[in-house]
């Protein structure tokens, strides 16, 4: 899917550079809560639960109910408390707001991309928020075709979403999904003829975003979630056709649906998922009204992915005993005789695959090596092998997938803490690449200005974790620089040490910025993950409070000077280590907080419940809902003294509801024993991901900077 796509509560990766501050921080007043009149307080209204013989009582259950006017009043007062307590950052928040978007080139254009006969491409124009979709028939010197103009689309609305688009094979008709609520679960899915620029009658009220054409032009398989957002069906659509078959269902709560079609485009497949098997069902491309047929049933604790070849599967496989995947290939006829795939790839229990892309002649894997991702290039037809070399000892680099199976190039990124997004098409024949495209930044960007390091501290188990770290080059390492140290720690999902625009504002003002790939990521490969998930969750806690002892006594900062900040899942890391060292952190910013773990994961209507048992645990099971509650931020906090916290939450959000961090503000304002500053803002018009537009999210980022600036005593 050719898809553009905004923030999931984590700093978004803005392929920008940046220029250095014109003045130097200014030491001003730190304010506290005595410099305000009294916060607001949410009334008590104790409610009961009773599990496994256990008693909790939760006096702000009653928020979770958005309909409740009680509970709208409460947000709207929060949201005023939050704007009078940061009405003296105003003016630094301006100017943080005009940093950042100095640091965008407002008139952009993606690099082309053909497909099909066409070069696709995207371009921004100056003061827009959104992108302009296009493209070129057979040549870049082609006349300009807009296919979508999301300007005009959002227009009138308080949050616009754009999912994506796919386009027929006869290039004529397109499908595209988009959302006006601010929501990354749930999407509308209409169709445009782009010989006439006229949308179809045909719509689709509610899917969750992913859209897959048949060959025949004219058919469409789309995936539905269901009350709790799990997409659990796929339907077919033909166009004209008023009423769509229901062709897949997946009846165990534990799995996900969801379809797509291969690089060769003669298959279909739909994929359905948990976090520990999988199962793919194939239809050939050109046959939409024949049956999607299993490939091999699922099994326990085995995840394979397929990639189609003219004359043979190519078949990514994970089981207990090769958790970093290996690869086979497999014939097309007698595939289900495993004794006649042959292995092509071995596991390495220090090289994680995180990616295979075949085409006609050669295979790209990607893989994760120390921390660090590599790209090999293989020829299909002699499994000679070599590797994309890469400069620096700090990177990540990454595929942008190249629509074409028979292409000799393939296109990916590299990018670093300190050096913008570069785009490059690697020549698989010749084994050079070429550089494309770096994103410019008009406000002016000096890489040298800055240190990159790689830190390891030492965790409270004896490993050792990764820190990627960048600051100015002349800091003195005295313990007096101020230091944000951000991660995630979920879900196998590494923390790359992308270039992040926004941070150097933070950075130019003498800010140290941390990264800390921490266990329940898959940093350091498949069992780094695991050691941070269900019975092992408390690793990622620990290896987070681990990586900030070692900033302090390498003396990059002191506790006095640590800001640290995550979102979604990284929002439980920030409740949770919060909890276990309150005395370690000056100022938290926790970004759309999954605080409520115990209430969330017992209630199975919501979403990110059931199909999440494997990554949390079941609460309804004694021995998860025992461990669960050693770190379920809401239910350990405590009288005593805590750090500034600022939470942020959406009210449409689909993933992480707004009512924990509404929750867990209002527990902590009667619990905190400090006069510290303690804030609850709340996007009264959008979800998880906070505001849609590229301008807009800059604010809320300029809110949460200056919320933390203020807390270090800088005022400029």
């Amino acid at each position: 899917m050719k898809t553009i796509k905004m923030a999931l509560g984590l700093y978004v990766l803005l392929f920008f550079c940046i220029s250095a501050c014109k003045t130097s921080p200014e030491q001003t007043k730190v304010f506290t809560q005595a410099d305000f009149p009294a916060p607001p307080k949410a009334p008590k209204k104790p409610q009961i639960f009773t599990n496994h013989g256990y008693q909790r009582s939760d006096d702000y259950f009653w928020l979770k109910d958005k309909s409740n006017p009680e509970t709208i009043a409460y947000l709207k007062a929060e949201n005023a408390y939050a704007d009078t307590v940061m009405a003296s950052t105003k003016g630094l928040q301006k100017t943080l707001f005009e940093e950042m978007k100095g640091r965008i080139k407002e008139e952009d254009q993606s690099v082309p991309s053909l497909d099909n006969g066409y070069y696709y491409y995207s371009r921004q124009e100056k003061g827009k928020q959104y992108s302009i979709n296009c493209r070129k028939k057979g040549s870049l010197d082609a006349p300009e075709e807009i296919i979508l103009d999301q300007n005009k689309m959002a227009e009138g609305k308080p949050a616009f979403i754009f999912g994506g688009f796919e386009i027929s094979d006869d290039n004529n008709i397109m499908a595209y999904v988009s959302n006006t609520t601010g929501s990354y679960a749930e999407y509308e899915l209409k169709f445009k003829d782009l010989r006439t620029g006229k949308e179809l009658p045909d719509k689709i009220a509610r899917m969750a975003g992913g859209i897959t054409w048949a060959a025949d032009n004219k058919t469409v398989f789309y995936n539905v979630p269901n009350a709790a957002l799990r997409s659990h069906r796929i339907y077919k659509h033909v166009l004209g056709n008023p009423s769509d078959a229901l062709v897949y269902e997946e009846k165990d709560e534990l799995f996900n649906a969801y379809v797509g079609r291969s690089k060769t485009k003669k298959m279909i497949a739909i994929y359905a998922t948990s976090f520990t098997s999988s199962e793919a069902y194939l239809l050939p491309a050109d046959r939409p009204n024949d049956a999607f047929k299993s490939f091999l049933p699922r099994q326990k604790d085995i995840q394979y992915g397929i990639d189609d070849y003219p004359d043979r599967y190519f078949v990514t496989w994970k089981d207990p005993q090769n958790k970093n995947q290996k690869v086979y290939e497999a014939p097309k006829q007698g595939y289900e005789n495993r004794s006649k795939w042959k292995e092509i790839i071995a596991h390495d229990p220090q090289a994680k695959i995180e990616g295979v892309e075949v085409f006609e002649k050669y295979m790209v894997v990607t893989k994760r090596v120390n921390g660090l991702l590599e790209m090999n290039v293989r020829e299909i037809a002699s499994g000679t092998t070599k590797t994309v070399n890469f400069p620096e000892p700090v990177y990540t680099a990454y595929s942008n997938g190249t629509p074409e199976f028979t292409s000799t190039k393939f296109r990916y990124s590299y990018t670093s803490l300190n050096r913008p997004t570069t785009i490059y098409d690697y020549d698989m024949v010749t084994n050079q690449a070429t550089k494309l495209k770096e994103r410019e930044v008009p406000s002016g960007f000096n890489a040298d200005d800055y240190e990159v390091k790689r830190l390891w501290a030492v965790a409270k188990d004896g490993v050792k974790v990764p820190l990627s770290i960048v600051y100015k080059k002349g800091m003195e390492l005295n313990g007096s620089n101020p230091c944000l140290l951000y991660s995630y720690g979920s879900y196998g999902y590494s923390t790359d040490a992308n270039f992040n625009a926004n941070v150097f504002s933070l950075v130019n003002r003498g800010f140290v910025y941390a990264i800390a790939h921490i266990r329940g990521g898959s940093d350091l490969g498949e069992q780094w993950y695991e050691d941070g998930k269900l019975q092992k969750k408390m690793n990622t806690f620990t290896d987070f409070i681990a990586c900030a002892e070692h900033l302090i006594k390498e003396k990059y900062t002191s506790s006095s000077k640590l800001a640290i900040n995550g979102g979604s899942a990284g929002g439980l890391l920030m409740g949770a280590v919060t909890n276990l060292r309150p005395d370690l952190f000056r100022v938290v910013v926790a970004e759309v907080p999954f605080v409520d773990v115990i209430n969330t994961m017992l209630d199975s209507s919501l979403p990110l419940t059931t199909q999440e048992y494997e990554q949390w645990g079941n609460p309804n099971v004694k021995k998860d809902y025992d461990y669960m509650m050693t770190y379920s931020p809401y239910d350990n906090l405590k009288k005593a003294n805590y750090p500034a916290i600022l939470a942020t939450g959406g009210l449409n959000d689909s993933q992480v509801g707004f009512h924990e961090p509404a929750k867990w503000v209002a527990k902590l304002r009667d619990l905190k024993t400090d006069n510290n500053i303690l804030l609850l803002k709340i996007n009264m018009d959008s979800g998880h991901g906070g505001a849609t537009g590229r301008f807009d999210y800059l604010k809320e980022e300029a809110f949460n900077f200056a919320f933390i600036l203020s807390q270090m005593g800088i005022s400029n």
